[in-house]
């Protein structure tokens, strides 16, 4: 495999593989420890179809699990798109499309499930004519850099994470859907050590609506703050899309975005989210019902 460093901290562009012939022996060793040392991980020109997709997810771990009604399959793979069954495009006012740009407030994905998300592997599969992007931040690199004042006074909290809370920002009426209000609020550490390298991140995303024995207006404050201090333009890169370009990203070390495009144009992404176990350090985020005061540190 040729690996190229695609931001001078974090991030790799992996070519000379083809990702349909990984198996758990073959590739797969050399990518999960990629993974877990760069965060980020870019496939170009890949010829990946729902099988191997599949397949490859399954080598990080479970398969990501949303269905709110127990007789609902486990959906196969997810679709990003703006595209409608029959061929055309949704309408701005539609929700799905209201979904879409919820997508683009800073996020992690699924910090509001009772098992958030390991890794996210997104593949390229209808790219619009005038482009379109997706932007990534590695909260790893910037809770390096952090000043100690405000990573002292972070460390130990527990910020709590609903659904419905990222998509009260785009619209009221969305956030009311079932898909988004069924799932109860969950409470993760600030902070989540990787258990194979011991290297730190901020653990935060649009979904965190508070902080465990803070004030409401104090915590949106304090989230706010760090997400503009992890957004920062040294620890961004911004990722044009290829139609093949396979991404793959650790959920626990990175925030992403997406990026407006023609809604006019037809997108479609293909992803499915892994689920993180005890062997990522999930044990170690849980609330662990203890409650800190106030943020006091400054």
């Amino acid at each position: 495999m040729k690996l190229t460093s695609i931001h001078p901290r974090f991030g790799l562009r992996i070519e000379d593989i083809d990702l349909a012939e990984v198996t758990a022996d073959f590739g797969y060793p050399e990518i999960r420890s990629a993974f877990e040392e760069s965060s980020f991980l870019h496939f170009p020109n890949q010829e990946i179809d729902d099988a191997s997709h599949l397949r490859l997810a399954a080598f990080f771990g479970p398969r990501e699990d949303r269905t709110i009604h127990r007789e609902e399959p486990l959906p196969e793979v997810s679709l990003v798109t703006n595209v409608k069954p029959d061929g055309s495009v949704f309408g701005k006012s539609d929700s799905t499309l209201q979904n879409l740009q919820a997508n683009m407030l800073w996020h992690t994905d699924s910090t509001f499930l009772p098992a958030p998300a390991l890794a996210n592997i997104l593949i390229a599969r209808i790219i619009p004519p005038s482009g379109t992007a997706t932007e990534f931040c590695s909260t790893r690199i910037a809770w390096e850099d952090m000043p100690e004042a405000l990573k002292s006074g972070v460390k130990g909290l527990y910020f709590k994470h609903d659904y419905t809370h990222s998509r009260k920002k785009i619209d009221p009426m969305l956030a009311g859907e079932e898909m988004f209000a069924h799932w109860p609020q969950q409470i993760w550490k600030s902070a989540w050590k990787n258990p194979v390298n011991g290297k730190t991140a901020l653990y935060i995303a649009s979904h965190a609506s508070g902080v465990v024995g803070m004030g409401r207006k104090q915590a949106l404050d304090l989230i706010n703050e760090l997400i503009e201090w992890c957004t920062q333009d040294q620890y961004v890169y911004r990722h044009t899309w290829c139609t093949g370009d396979v991404l793959v990203w650790d959920e626990r070390a990175m925030l992403h975005r997406g990026v407006p495009w023609n809604y006019d144009e037809p997108r479609t992404l293909s992803s499915i989210c892994v689920s993180a176990t005890e062997q990522d350090g999930l044990e170690d985020m849980r609330y662990d019902g203890k409650t800190r005061g106030a943020f006091e540190t400054r």
